[in-house]
């Protein structure tokens, strides 16, 4: 159910729907237009609105294998991303007016498309639910690194497989549940995957050096089973890199963790735009934070907060923020991490900081190249130095550029403890492996729903 397009996994279903939802507003839009403006610039007109459609619909988290939003949290997200390109296609007529489209066009168009795209999204959903779409996997393995699998019991998690059961290999500690393990069969782990009619074979043994199937899983291999370990299993269906399974040998094998010289001259012209286009769309929002923190703190005090965090290779670089919390907030000199009711926070401060403001002025960091656009989460050298001796594999963040925003940014909430950084560490490190400047304009555009619904603020 997943594709792998430029080291990046791209759900299947996600991609047929998008592809639908896009020719039904395409469609809507050339039945709603006026009849003098000819059929081909209908079409151009409908083709320039399902793509813009498209766009916002990424935008707004609606073809995210991980959009946990209930129905009326998907309903808002379909409005905004039907508003927005209204607002878009409106801009586009009024700059290029040979186009034909009108005011009243988009007006008829709006409620057709929003009834048409909430049907459609209905029921494709309830149709992805069914098991009979879904890959039918077999784990080999009954302990430890089984039940990680076990445990994928989020429905977002689950979208793309259905677990046929666990083979039990000999000697191992069993730890899944009892419902859902199975015996060999006398014939082979081929008999059994056959019978099961299983697609896939994942192996999850805890210690492959004793028993290990070469021969039975050679042949379910060339049966035209898949076989895959549970490292890159779970990394594909979580979307992320679970460090209770991770070993360093699958980071020296897989494919990823690459630093070629061509990703790291796209990925700056990436920075340098995307930092470039940002500024010019935020400066009012700046000029405002700035206003308001002076007018709370002070002409006097700063507006800007320089911190020392951990950048690229572990180099130590000063990234800038709006000021949110007040200037005696670590009086002490001691590093803490932040909470949720933190009494260091300013009134601007708790505005800025639930809407990302807060981080704007990083823009600079990103065009002195101390920090990418994209990637972890740059943190504190005391914090660091803490987690690297408690985390396994913690180092390894620091090889890429630390980034305004990223994948964990989006994955998970805002993260202010060591139990935090470690859940983070696991999309950081899915990150690393498979960044891409496809992956990127991915997070780049899901940032957008994080800013417009809050997610993960503090």
């Amino acid at each position: 159910m997943a594709l792998r397009v430029l080291r990046h996994n791209v759900f299947l279903p996600a991609v047929l729907l998008a592809a639908l939802e896009s020719a039904l507003t395409t469609v809507v839009l050339v039945l709603c237009s006026r009849e003098g403006a000819g059929a081909s610039l209908s079409w151009l007109n409908g083709a320039l609105a399902g793509v813009a459609f498209c766009i916002a619909a990424t935008a707004m988290g609606l073809y995210s294998a991980r959009q946990r939003a209930r129905l009326l949290g998907v309903l808002l997200r379909i409005v905004a991303a039907h508003l927005t390109t209204m607002v878009a296609a409106g801009l586009v007529a009024f700059s290029v007016p040979k186009l034909g489209l009108g005011p009243s066009d988009l007006y008829r168009w709006l409620p057709i498309s929003l009834l048409g795209v909430g049907l459609l999204r209905v029921g494709f959903t309830r149709l992805l639910d069914e098991d009979a779409l879904k890959r039918r996997v077999l784990v080999y393995g009954a302990g430890r690194q089984a039940l990680n699998v076990a445990n994928l019991r989020r429905r977002a998690d689950q979208r793309g497989f259905v677990v046929l059961g666990f083979l039990l290999p000999q000697g191992e500690r069993v730890l899944v549940p009892v419902e859902k393990q199975l015996t060999a069969d006398p014939r082979g782990v081929l008999e059994l995957a056959t019978r099961l009619e299983a697609d896939e074979i994942v192996v999850a043994m805890d210690d492959r050096r004793r028993e290990f199937p070469v021969s039975e899983l050679l042949r379910c291999r060339l049966a035209g089973i898949e076989i895959v370990d549970v490292v890159s299993f779970l990394e594909r269906e979580t979307g992320r890199v679970l460090l209770d399974v991770l070993n360093p040998s699958w980071i020296i094998f897989s494919d990823g963790f690459k630093r070629d010289p061509l990703r790291r001259a796209s990925k700056r012209v990436f920075d340098v735009l995307a930092s470039a286009a940002l500024l010019v769309i935020t400066w009012p929002a700046m000029l405002v934070t700035t206003i308001a923190i002076m007018l709370e703190d002070g002409v006097g005090a700063p507006i800007l907060y320089r911190q020392r965090r951990v950048g690229l290779d572990g180099a130590i670089f000063e990234v800038l923020k709006f000021r949110s919390m007040s200037v005696s907030a670590e009086h002490d000199g001691r590093a803490r991490w932040a909470t949720p009711t933190d009494a260091r926070v300013t009134r601007v401060g708790r505005v800025i900081r639930k809407v990302r403001i807060d981080e704007l002025p990083q823009i600079l960091n990103v065009l002195r190249g101390s920090m990418s656009f994209v990637g972890p989460r740059p943190e504190r050298p005391q914090f660091v130095d803490t987690l690297n001796d408690k985390i396994p594999y913690y180092r390894e963040r620091h090889c890429v550029k630390p980034g305004i925003t990223g994948w964990a940014q989006i994955c998970y909430p805002y993260g202010a403890s060591e139990r935090d950084a470690a859940e983070k560490l696991q999309y950081d490190l899915f990150y690393i492996k498979n960044h891409s400047f496809l992956f990127d304009l991915v997070i780049l555009l899901q940032t957008v729903e994080i800013v417009m619904f809050g997610k993960g603020g503090r």
